[in-house]
């Protein structure tokens, strides 16, 4: 059995970036898991004593707080300072565009409609810049609102451009004005496109990353819409080795908060069983 990576696959720019910051950062802690990946979390608390708290409350008067990828809630963040605590902010620049046109489009006086998961740290933190804000997740849910006649449309950086469009499309001829941003992180359709093709000349494909990352679910839906056996893994000891029986091509792809050196102990357990 072959073994083949997606051309595109694990870390992003932000992740990078954030990584980097924590790095430089040590013996501080990060507002909420600064990534959506408990082996590089476990890491950076092994070797940086890079710590997490849940806890807004947990940071003093000159601590350092290492703000997340996905970013937080205005009022957070803003309650931090208030504090006196040393904010290092690692949010994705990529999450912070999404923000800045919130805040700006409320105070042109538009409706702000974002497509996402409302429950998602990024989207919570997104709606918090606006004075109120939609949160969609498919046209059915925009049929029950009462909206202005401008509307601000973003999305979540990890969501599926087609399915962004359908929301852009229903909007566009039913309102006077409909601005629509593309706030899709060009990673994140790369990765997309990436694990499409190669979904569909494999036999199996596995996906690699945390189970609480949106990205790395976008991944496995696109894997599974093109090949039934695709599987969903954290790390190399959620493999199982019948998976790969009698399969000719197996493909790998990897979500923007998976580190390579997880990827690279997922290759050489499936070479260890396929051996």
């Amino acid at each position: 059995m072959r073994i083949k990576l997606a051309e595109k696959y694990g870390f992003c720019f932000g992740v990078k970036r954030a990584i980097k910051i924590a790095e430089e950062n040590r013996h501080s802690a990060t507002y909420g898991p600064l990534i959506h990946n408990a082996n590089e979390i476990a890491r950076l608390k092994e070797n940086f004593d890079v710590a997490l708290t849940n806890n807004l409350n947990d940071f003093q008067t000159g601590d350092t707080a290492v703000i997340r990828t996905h970013g937080i809630p205005k009022e957070e963040l803003l309650h931090l300072k208030e504090r006196r605590v040393n904010v290092i902010d690692a949010t994705c620049p990529y999450v912070t565009k999404p923000q800045q046109i919130c805040e700006q489009m409320s105070k042109e006086g538009y409706s702000i409609v974002i497509f996402g998961d409302e429950k998602h740290p990024e989207i919570r933190g997104v709606k918090s810049y606006a004075d109120e804000a939609f949160v969609v997740t498919e046209v059915n849910d925009l049929k029950a609102l009462y909206l202005k006649e401008k509307i601000a449309l973003v999305a979540q950086t990890t969501r599926k451009v087609e399915e962004y469009m359908h929301i852009a499309n229903y909007l566009i001829p039913r309102y006077k004005e409909v601005r629509v941003f593309n706030t899709i992180c060009n990673a994140t359709f790369e990765n997309q496109e990436a694990v499409s093709m190669l979904s569909k000349e494999a036999d199996v494909m596995i996906v690699i990353g945390g189970k609480n990352s949106s990205n790395t679910k976008q991944l496995f839906s696109i894997a599974c819409a093109n090949c039934s056996e695709s599987y969903h893994i954290e790390d190399e000891n959620d493999l199982d080795a019948s998976w790969f029986l009698n399969k000719r091509l197996c493909g790998i792809s990897a979500g923007a908060s998976t580190p390579d050196w997880i990827i690279q102990n997922v290759v050489n357990a499936i070479e260890s069983f396929t051996s």
